[in-house]
């Protein structure tokens, strides 16, 4: 693990004590952020992959339910996949 990657996790806990998400919406937030620190190689890693996407999806749900605002959404991605060991592209929110 890194700083940076380190700094970027901090910033994902930050993001969810200001974001207004139900448990399980938070829990899906941490388990991708985890899932990518502890990560190695995400090529290699089809947990991580999987916890990604899943974020992903959820970022859209959230986009598309005016729950969040595009650019938190994306900035909450972009935090999340800085946790990671390379940084993957942001999908559109």
């Amino acid at each position: 693990m890194t700083s940076d990657r380190a700094h970027a996790y901090g910033r994902v806990v930050k993001a969810l004590g200001e974001l207004y998400l139900r448990d399980d919406e938070k829990a899906t937030v941490r388990e991708a952020a985890d899932a990518l620190l502890f990560t190695e190689d995400l090529d290699s890693d089809d947990e991580a992959r999987a916890s990604l996407a899943r974020l992903r999806e959820l970022a859209d749900d959230l986009v598309d339910g005016d729950r969040v605002a595009p650019d938190a959404a994306g900035s909450l991605l972009a935090d999340v996949e800085d946790c990671g060991p390379l940084a993957a592209p942001v999908a559109s929110a």
